[in-house]
């Protein structure tokens, strides 16, 4: 039940839209495990004076950053296979490998509220965090 947030510096049509955002979700569902029914994805377009980055990126209208809130519990090696798929489905949408970046924000169960207001902990997800 990860929820992930892309953020890019350029429109695109709803098409490359709806392909990045598959590209993040294939992406956590292969180093995740999660069921690929599990969609929490959001995609936000950024006029490029409001996403500022550094002038060493070669083309900075494909700057991408992908934030993951996600329960606790996931090891280094499912974020390593998790960064490693995500440039991987998105290089052939045009996107350069190195003008990705992305971010986990690890999340106590107890810390995340669903299902009308129970406690993660408190709910059985169908699915195992420790991958």
């Amino acid at each position: 039940m990860p929820a992930a947030l892309i953020e890019v510096r350029r429109q695109y049509t709803e098409a490359e839209e709806v392909a990045i955002i598959d590209a993040v979700h294939a992406a956590l569902v292969v180093a995740f495990r999660i069921p690929p029914e599990d969609r929490n994805v959001r995609l936000i377009a950024h006029a490029p004076h409001r996403f500022a980055c550094s002038p060493d990126v070669t083309q900075p209208e494909y700057r991408t950053l992908v934030t993951i809130d996600c329960f606790s519990g996931r090891s280094v090696d499912a974020k390593r296979a998790l960064y490693a798929a995500i440039v991987e489905r998105l290089e052939p949408l045009g996107i350069p490998r190195d003008h990705v970046s992305t971010i986990v924000h690890d999340i106590p169960r107890e810390s995340w509220g669903l299902s009308g207001g129970l406690a993660a902990s408190d709910v059985d997800l169908g699915f195992e965090v420790n991958v």
